[in-house]
């Protein structure tokens, strides 16, 4: 089978693992890459035995399969003009800045045919695999995701350059609609969000506690999930898991027996684009659909909405 001709639109902090695994995938061949800082593009293209593009219409004239890494306020522009010209697109999250772009990028892939996969790669997270089967019932999600103050990403409010995360592993565990969003935030050291804490109820009864922060002195990213029969921990950052089962003795009290997990050291971007390839071939639901991305990004917007009231 013929090798997939792909190319990388941004190559900074991200999209040069990008490259790096399409050059060494057996499947691909790193065609191009392009950025909007020439050395950079250039010295990425000599690193991977590709070509660095000046021009978006002469790039996307030699590639079929495109990853884009650009700041999340071009994903949009970049995504339709790749869409447009009939190119798979594999877009870093959030998918776009706004629910309507999200939609108008989600219809295109669907006229065009196209695969559109969106970069939530902790559904990669090797540890998630092995959590999920054990999340059944939820009643309460806590999820915390707690990072170091850098300047990248702060383009966006910290909503969606980080819970957006966690509501997208949220939504993947079907909680049913929306009832209702509280939420509450503030700006410390950039123009936008850096701290946020959203609850979000759904219309069957679940309750997801979400805390995202980009200026903790040190990274955490956590969640316990409460069930009727126990309690569910995931350490994305460890990998590692721990399942509560509650239980009663022949004396009638209860206990809880816990049961760790720990998962590999598998490369979760190394799946995601392991996964995006397999469904541009066989012309399947991406792990992580257009739709997906913008069904996340739709919430992440209702609890922007409901920061402004508590603002």
């Amino acid at each position: 089978m013929a090798k997939l001709r792909a190319g990388v639109i941004g190559v900074g902090h991200l999209g040069r693992h990008h490259a790096r695994l399409y050059a060494s995938s057996p499947d691909t061949t790193l065609v191009g890459v392009m950025d909007q800082d020439g050395a950079r593009a250039s010295a990425i293209a000599e690193k991977f035995g590709a070509q660095a593009f000046r021009g978006l219409a002469e790039f996307l004239k030699q590639v079929e399969v495109v990853s884009i890494a650009v700041p999340t306020s071009g994903h949009y522009v970049v995504a339709r003009a790749c869409l447009e010209a009939k190119k798979h697109v594999l877009v870093e999250k959030p998918i776009t800045v706004s629910p309507n772009e999200a939609q108008d990028l989600v219809g295109l892939a669907g006229r065009h045919g196209c695969t559109l996969q969106v970069g939530h790669s902790e559904r990669f997270n090797p540890i998630m695999p092995l959590m999920r089967p054990h999340i059944h019932t939820p009643m309460l999600f806590e999820c915390q995701r707690l990072g170091t103050y850098s300047e990248r990403g702060t383009d966006v409010d910290v909503v969606l350059d980080l819970m957006i995360h966690d509501i997208d592993l949220l939504l993947s565990c079907s909680p049913g609609p929306v009832e209702a969003v509280l939420a509450t935030g503030g700006a410390l050291l950039s123009p936008t969000n850096d701290v946020a804490n959203a609850r979000i109820q759904f219309k069957e009864g679940c309750v997801a506690q979400l805390t995202a922060s980009r200026i903790s002195p040190k990274a955490m990213r956590q969640w316990r999930v409460f069930q009727p029969d126990g309690c569910v921990t995931i350490d994305f950052q460890s990998r590692q898991g721990v399942v509560g089962r509650r239980s009663v003795a022949s004396g009638g009290k209860p206990t809880m027996a816990a049961e760790e997990i720990q998962a590999g050291d598998a490369e979760p971007l190394k799946l995601q684009l392991e996964s995006f390839l397999h469904a541009v071939r066989v012309r399947s639901r991406p792990v992580v659909s257009g739709a997906d991305g913008a069904a996340a990004v739709e919430l992440a917007h209702r609890v922007l909405a409901a920061m402004k009231m508590t603002g």
